[in-house]
């Protein structure tokens, strides 16, 4: 089949699957997305004159079928079809002939795809911050179930001072609604709309209304000058991978606490069947999978990242091709945060405390005596600091 971009002389297929890569496959999911700005577009060329009634008509139905079809499974983007934007034009096309391929006046596939990108992205965020508020609230549940179970608190991975099941899981849900607004705070680079910028230097001696789509789009603000477009790719992905980082870091650090209450040296928690594996070899065991690939899968965020990072570090300006990698670490990271977050928020209200099997050391009120003697007797800190010491020093 022909390409966009052929002029008649044949490509050699090594070329095409080096040069599309995973493209193809990774087009799927903005199918939708390239069709709802396909059309916001044609609605913008009917009104600028360049599309006729009729012609937009059968634009609007025909990407409206193709959508549903696809959403359907009746068709994916393949290899031979290259990326979403060929996809859909070619199969608009040959839908409604000639009406299709007029769509693409006043565009390039460099301010299509991405944005379909920011109108995915856009939905990403939110559903991330969705999951998040999930995982959020089921430690809400368990600090009001099971908050009153005293807890010792560690510093160096030493008993340091009391806490409580309340504090511990209120701290972790705190600061998972700290990354909800972090991942919130990125549509700041994902609301600019890019189309209209086409390869990144506009679309001269035609009428294109950047407003137009703009508002069709919600976009808040058109992306100025178009130069600006291409040197801004990779910036919101990487915004976003990079609270995708810190949200995962958090998940793996909940996930390690509870990893180290499971053992049976510390017995702090209590796991069901159903949220843990078994052992091929050792009968007794029962395995919490779930929390390890959690705290290991913060790596996957953190790669992503450096991954979207380093391809876009040294680039000149304009399009290049590197940047089609960009997809493959977003949609990864991306990936792994919502199924991590959605096991999490299943899992967390399934954790049990052992209240019996908590043993708090005899001096963790040791800071909490120093300060008493500072308040009863007026000392200075550092003088009630050394008695207590000297007092667990001696063996009180």
């Amino acid at each position: 089949m022909s390409r966009l971009w052929d002029k008649g002389a044949p490509l050699d297929e090594r070329v095409l699957r080096f040069t599309a890569g995973e493209d193809h496959a990774l087009d799927n999911r903005l199918v939708a997305y390239d069709v709802r700005a396909s059309i916001a577009h044609a609605e913008m060329l009917h009104a600028a004159g360049l599309l006729a009634a009729e012609e937009l008509e059968a634009i609007r139905r025909g990407l409206t079928e193709i959508a549903a079809e696809h959403a359907r499974g009746e068709w994916s983007v393949t290899l031979a079809l290259e990326d979403g934007q060929t996809a859909l034009e070619t199969l608009l096309t040959r839908r409604i002939g000639t009406a299709g391929a007029r769509l693409h006046a006043g565009r390039s596939r460099n301010d299509q795809v991405l944005t379909a990108l920011r109108l995915y992205l856009r939905d990403a965020v939110e559903s991330m911050a969705d999951a998040a508020r999930h995982v959020a609230e089921a430690l809400d549940g368990m600090a009001q179930d099971q908050g009153a179970v005293a807890l010792p608190g560690y510093t160096h991975m030493q008993q340091a001072m009391p806490s409580s099941v309340a504090l511990w899981a209120q701290g972790f849900a705190a600061e998972i609604r700290d990354d909800i607004e972090g991942l919130r705070h990125s549509h700041r680079r994902i609301s600019k709309n890019p189309l209209g910028s086409a390869a990144g230097y506009g679309t001269p001696n035609l009428p294109i209304d950047r407003d137009a789509t703009r508002k069709r789009l919600d976009f808040p603000t058109n992306q100025e000058p178009v130069t600006a477009v291409q040197l801004s790719r990779g910036k919101a992905e990487a915004e976003v991978l990079f609270q995708v980082a810190l949200l995962m870091q958090d998940l793996g650090r909940l996930a390690a606490d509870l990893l180290l209450f499971y053992t049976r040296e510390f017995g702090f928690v209590q796991l069901p069947d159903a949220f843990t594996t078994g052992s091929s070899i050792m009968p007794q065991k029962r395995n919490p999978d779930v929390f390890e690939l959690v705290r290991g899968r913060t790596a996957t965020a953190q790669a992503s990242l450096v991954e979207v990072l380093g391809i876009t570090a040294k680039l000149p300006s304009g399009y290049q091709r590197d940047l089609q990698l960009i997809k493959a670490p977003l949609f990864r990271s991306i990936d792994v945060c919502l199924e991590a977050l959605d096991i999490m928020a299943a899992a967390i209200p399934h954790v049990q405390f052992v209240p019996e099997r908590i043993r708090m050391d005899r001096d963790i009120h040791a800071a909490a005596e120093a300060n008493e003697l500072v308040a009863r007797e007026g000392i200075p800190f550092r003088e009630a600091y050394q008695r207590i010491g000297d007092k667990y020093r001696g063996g009180e």
